[in-house]
């Protein structure tokens, strides 16, 4: 049960850009501007996370220090928010 006054902490995700710019589409981007901007989220781009083979093979994020990769930037999408809900 959740006290009725404890602070929530923020779900922190981070990304490589050079994996965005290999994988996400502009159209991509304003799909992951409206999740990202929800109020119990905190985001951050970082140049290199130093997971290069993961970073080449597909979209992929660092949810509260956890790997998250799918096929696709829209299915890794659908990952972030179910792992999100389950909390």
């Amino acid at each position: 049960m959740k006290k009725l006054f404890s602070k929530q902490t923020k779900t922190k995700i981070s990304f490589c850009t050079n994996n965005l710019d290999r994988f996400y589409s502009d159209a991509d981007f304003s799909t992951f501007n409206t999740f990202l901007n929800d109020k119990g989220i905190e985001y951050k781009e970082y140049e290199c996370q130093s997971k290069c083979k993961e970073c080449k093979a597909a979209p992929y994020a660092v949810i509260d220090g956890e790997f998250v990769s799918a096929d696709s930037p829209d299915e890794l999408l659908k990952s972030m928010k179910s792992m999100i809900q389950d909390k």
